[in-house]
């Protein structure tokens, strides 16, 4: 068990009937993320969001945020990212990770917007108004990234053999990055779907691997408008779901020619979008 499970008491009901036994749940915690900018005389530091997530990679998801919503844009944008404050938790861990950013790198608080809640099963849930789903300059995907119909196949599998909490609590997201072979890369995992795949491009961007436009995103539920609109901000030209999409996220993709794959299994699945890059069997 890690710090992501927590053991409880519960009572389960079978044909047996009621017995006590001990169960593994998914950690769900807040995490604050803080930004500190401006000019060398003038340093200043806010509260940029509060999110409920499944404590690890806190750094990652920090980054992967800022990266996302347009923030930043480049690793060398990033003077720090630390864990700060008490560890109040029965865990041991910071629920504070502050990002100093450079003194020429320019934020305007005015128009970000961001005194908003983020729950974990709805990453735009409470944000100030509508105008904040704005595209944020975004551009169409470019990636000349191709893959074979039978590797798609084969990676909702291989995303769930490397969920190890998910094995253990059934009650946990994940994301995967994926080469065009079907390696994967690395895989996130948190209670919330918005706040793995934040972890998951943190992670690539911390090693200056951002964008991405030579690699493929797989999650384990369905295709929402702001997963898609994270995959875009990073530049991956290929979003598969083992889920559905949502209307939204379809109109998303087409419009920005970002390739939206849903309901992979390891015997189908439908293309949404951008299907001249899905490679057919002769």
């Amino acid at each position: 068990m890690s710090d992501k499970e927590k053991k409880i008491s519960i009572h389960q009901f079978d044909q047996d009937g009621a017995k006590p036994i001990d169960d593994l749940v998914t950690v769900e915690e807040p995490l604050e993320i803080r930004v500190v900018s401006g000019s060398v005389e003038n340093r200043r530091g806010k509260s940029i969001s509060i999110t409920m997530r499944t404590p690890g990679h806190d750094h990652e998801l920090a980054i992967g945020f800022l990266a996302c919503e347009g923030i930043i844009s480049t690793h060398d944008q990033v003077q720090s990212v630390q864990s700060i404050g008490t560890a109040d938790n029965e865990f041991g861990h910071p629920n504070t990770v502050c990002v100093e950013l450079t003194p020429d790198t320019d934020i305007n608080y005015s128009e970000l917007q961001r005194h908003f809640y983020s729950t974990s099963s709805c990453g735009v849930c409470g944000k100030a108004s509508l105008e904040a789903l704005e595209y944020r300059n975004l551009t169409a995907i470019q990636s000349e990234l191709s893959i074979e119909a039978t590797t798609i196949l084969k990676l909702p599998q291989r995303l769930r053999e490397n969920q190890t909490s998910f094995e253990q609590t059934g009650g946990i997201h994940a994301a995967g990055l994926f080469d065009k072979q079907g390696r994967i890369q690395r895989i996130r995992e948190d209670v919330g779907r918005h706040n793995a795949l934040d972890k998951l491009i943190g992670s690539n961007f911390l090693q200056k691997e951002f964008p991405m436009p030579e690699q493929i995103v797989v999650v384990s539920g369905r295709a929402s408008f702001e997963l898609l609109q994270k995959t875009l901000t990073a530049q991956i030209p290929i979003f598969v779901a083992v889920g559905a999409p949502s209307s939204l996220a379809v109109d998303l993709a087409r419009q920005f020619d970002l390739t939206l794959i849903g309901f992979a299994s390891n015997s189908r699945f439908n293309i949404y979008s951008s299907p001249q890059r899905v490679i057919w069997p002769k």
